[in-house]
């Protein structure tokens, strides 16, 4: 493959739009999710391979009509092609080095695999993101320009959650929230005294035991089986890798009820900031006990009481997690079609892939419409 470092030369470096140490990025290079493919470009940016369904992100009502026309079952592996995706899944961000200008890295994106894949992405750029220094930003931006220009699509991308740590106590991050929203969530909370929680650290002794970590896994695709959309199956030997490293300092946030583990919570610290990466949850007791409610406010507490700036809550659940008071940042994804017929067709149908978005804009509304009747 052109334009791609062997695995044995591989080097994670000092990435511009990074939010997560380096060694989670050396696992996902050395075990990608099943059926993928990972690499570093020559500049030592990380890039994939994957069947990814194009239905994935497309909204409800268009994935509906696509899969009522005629002989759907007989043709929808068109729509699965074999992709180049120019980022990680374990990212925030796409993760671009210094190593060469925006410019540049463009030219190598869309000369080194715009010809050898149908499809090809860049994934999860950043718009102006209040995690990242102006630097990152400015060449984020001009990223998407130079790649506008290579004869990319831009699709909007997904909205990562976030909050600031800028408040003395929970009960002060509460009283921020609607009286409905507080009610409810006092609610929720009571079963806290229900669960015992605990904090563990990657490499910690008990990660030796493979029933462990089969126990780990399990709870990982739990969460993963009962998720919308499927798209990185992260394995075994990842999580395995992920648990046992004690170099990535991972936080292994546990909650137990009547001394059975029944959900867990994996983070890490970087940049004075708490990113939430793996969840693992046992149902049913995870959702009678309300564990992702208990584990949000959990992780915010962890956050105020060691200093952190922002807490990262991840891509999934916007309106959740907007409820919960997250504020949003957003991407873009680049996108070439080799073909030039679907290209054209993607530029007057790539709103149709835009959920969060969709989602932003009808959040806004409903907000401005609220005011008007207060």
């Amino acid at each position: 493959m052109a334009g791609f470092k062997p695995a044995a030369t591989w080097d994670v470096m000092n990435y511009l739009t990074q939010l997560e140490p380096d060694e989670l990025v050396e696992i996902f290079l050395a075990n990608p999710p099943q059926d993928f493919t990972a690499w570093q470009l020559m500049s030592g940016v990380p890039a994939f391979a994957a069947r990814f369904d194009l239905l994935t992100t497309a909204d409800a009502d268009f994935q509906q009509k696509i899969r009522h026309w005629p002989l759907f079952r007989w043709w929808q592996r068109f729509l699965q092609p074999l992709t180049c995706f120019i980022g990680t899944t374990v990212s925030e961000y796409a993760l671009f080095t210094q190593q060469q200008s925006a410019q540049q890295l463009a030219l190598e994106i869309k000369q080194n695999y715009g010809k050898k894949y149908p499809l090809l992405i860049v994934k999860d750029i950043p718009q102006q993101s209040p995690l990242l220094d102006t630097q990152a930003n400015e060449y984020a931006a001009t990223l998407i320009q130079s790649l506008q220009q290579q004869g990319f699509i831009a699709v909007e991308g997904q909205a990562l959650a976030w909050v600031p740590i800028d408040f003395n106590d929970i009960d002060e991050y509460l009283s921020r929230l609607s009286y409905q929203r507080r009610k409810n969530f006092r609610r929720k909370l009571k079963t806290q005294s229900l669960i015992e929680t605990g904090c563990l650290y990657s490499g910690d002794v008990c990660f030796q035991d493979e029933a462990v970590l089969d126990q780990y896994y399990q709870l990982y695709l739990n969460v993963y089986n009962q998720s919308e959309i499927h798209f990185d199956l992260l394995t075994r030997e990842f999580f395995v890798r992920l648990l046992q490293d004690s170099s990535n300092q991972a936080r292994i946030f546990t909650y137990h009820h009547q001394q059975q583990l029944i959900g867990y919570n994996i983070c890490f610290v970087l940049n004075n900031m708490l990113v939430d990466k793996y969840i693992g949850f046992v149902y049913p007791q995870a959702r009678e006990l309300n564990l992702y409610y208990l584990s949000w406010f959990y992780n915010l507490d962890y956050a105020r009481q060691h200093g952190l700036d922002f807490y990262v809550a991840g891509w999934t659940d916007p309106q959740v997690k907007a409820s919960l008071g997250a504020q949003f940042t957003f991407t873009k994804h680049m996108v070439y079609v080799r073909n030039p017929v679907l290209r054209t067709l993607l530029t007057k149908i790539s709103n149709r892939f835009e959920q969060d978005k969709t989602w932003q804009e009808a959040n806004k509304q409903l907000k401005l419409d609220s005011k008007k009747h207060e």
